[in-house]
């Protein structure tokens, strides 16, 4: 069961977004989440985060609520969000971290593609464009995830996750796919 603290920052309603160069470089200028993700998305600085298990690598996965407003129901990788501004990625990650999957306290956080960027096709009328290093970090615990955030979660061994993204019937996210292709090669998923 999800027991987080909700903090204001957290909530879609007030959360803003930073806008960013095509090189990540925050312009100094922000929007409201939401409002900011449309047909004509701007550029704007996001993170993907894969949480891997201690005992035995498997990645954690999280199915988006069916109520969220954005990719509902879709499959993806651990957690994913948007700095707010003046935040750091990594503090990011973390918030969002403790907000979405209840693990607040992820070991050995790095950034493993820090020059990650995609833009979606649309998706009922949102495009995603984001500037969004990717992240990998470890747990040693199940999540508790919050249900205005996660409808399911599983872990799940590599091998079983590329069969997913392979998968044409499996409602999986486009950046978890698009994603996959770089991680594949790269500690700590080039070993899994």
């Amino acid at each position: 069961m999800f027991t987080g603290a909700v903090d204001i920052a957290t909530e879609p309603e007030t959360e803003q977004v930073v806008f960013v160069t095509e090189d990540g470089v925050p312009t100094g200028e922000t929007g409201p989440k939401l409002a900011s993700h449309h047909e004509h998305t701007r550029l704007h600085l996001a993170f993907s985060c894969y949480v891997l298990r201690r005992s035995d690598n498997a990645l954690l996965i999280t199915q988006r609520a069916l109520h969220k407003k954005v990719w509902p129901g879709v499959w993806t990788n651990s957690v994913c969000g948007h700095p707010a501004p003046g935040e750091s990625l990594e503090d990011a990650v973390r918030r969002r971290a403790g907000y979405e999957i209840g693990l607040p306290s992820l070991s050995g956080l790095h950034c493993v593609l820090p020059k990650y960027r995609y833009r979606t096709p649309p998706f009922q009328g949102i495009v995603e464009n984001e500037f969004c290093p990717v992240f990998a970090a470890w747990a040693d615990a199940d999540p508790e995830p919050n249900p205005a955030e996660v409808g399911e979660w599983r872990w799940v061994p590599w091998r079983d996750y590329q069969e997913l993204l392979n998968d044409e019937t499996a409602n999986v996210s486009y950046w978890a796919k698009d994603q996959f292709a770089q991680l594949k090669g790269i500690e700590p998923f080039s070993g899994l």
